[in-house]
């Protein structure tokens, strides 16, 4: 059973703070314990704010960039450095700053990349990618330590939207067509890929997440809430500002640590 917890922070600033904190601690003890260390990210306003405070951390010189892995958990099928991609969004914020070997670093196709303008065809390239990373016996993904999600207003995760057909898809990355929010096609890893992480951490801020945040802390389905459908093999963190763990139920109250 996945130890799950929940830590609120004062506002949003101290929230990408400790968040970046703590995954600079966790690729540091997967470094020790493996020699090396996978994370996968993921976008929007907190995460950007993430990144850039890991870029700025003294502690981040501590970690062994060579050695690192980035994945991304979703992307919106656009060209290659358009500005709404979450590659470019962290790249500008943090993997251009970082000595990270670039055979390492691998971001989900782009609409003008060698799949071509066709989100299934990149789907099933990010899928060969991974699996290529797999280690033996592990035959289609690799070891991720953490995996990072954003929770939206909806309640949906990486690109896995309520009530959607990606929520039903088994395969380990899914094109997506008809996005409710823009752009209409994106690329996801799935709920069942997402599951597989060492650590997924659902990192929100903003009055805006506080609804989609109590319900799936409340036990809603995750068809409905995709956000109560994700669990790490080991751990699952909720990460929250006040702003977006005001409707946290009661009895977890006990979880929070108040910064």
């Amino acid at each position: 059973m996945s130890e799950a917890s929940v830590a609120v922070h004062a506002d949003a600033d101290l929230l990408a703070q400790a968040v970046a904190a703590r995954l600079l601690v966790k690729l540091l003890d997967a470094q020790a314990d493996r020699g090396e260390a996978s994370v996968v990210l993921t976008g929007g306003r907190i995460a950007a704010a993430v990144y850039r405070a890991v870029a700025t951390l003294p502690a981040r010189d501590a970690v062994d960039w060579s050695r690192v892995d980035v994945w991304w958990g979703d992307e919106r099928f656009l060209p290659a450095g358009d500005p709404e991609r979450n590659e470019t969004q962290a790249r500008a914020a943090l993997l251009d700053v970082v000595p990270l070997n670039p055979a390492r670093v691998h971001p989900m196709p782009a609409s003008d990349g060698p799949a071509g303008n066709d989100p299934e065809a990149g789907a099933a390239a990010y899928a060969e990618e991974l699996a290529r990373a797999a280690r033996p016996g592990h035959a289609t993904l690799p070891h991720f330590d953490v995996l990072m999600l954003g929770v939206g207003e909806d309640g949906h995760v990486a690109s896995v939207f309520p009530e959607h057909p990606v929520h039903y898809e088994t395969r380990p990355v899914s094109a997506v067509r008809g996005s409710p929010k823009p752009p209409p096609m994106r690329t996801t890893l799935t709920l069942p890929a997402i599951n597989t992480a060492e650590e997924v951490w659902l990192v929100a801020g903003g009055a805006d997440k506080a609804r989609a945040v109590g319900m799936a802390l409340a036990g809603a389905g995750p068809v409905q809430l995709p956000a109560a459908g994700v669990h790490g093999v080991g751990r699952t963190r909720w990460l929250l500002d006040r702003a977006a763990a005001a409707d946290v139920p009661v009895r977890l109250r006990s979880l929070r640590q108040l910064n």
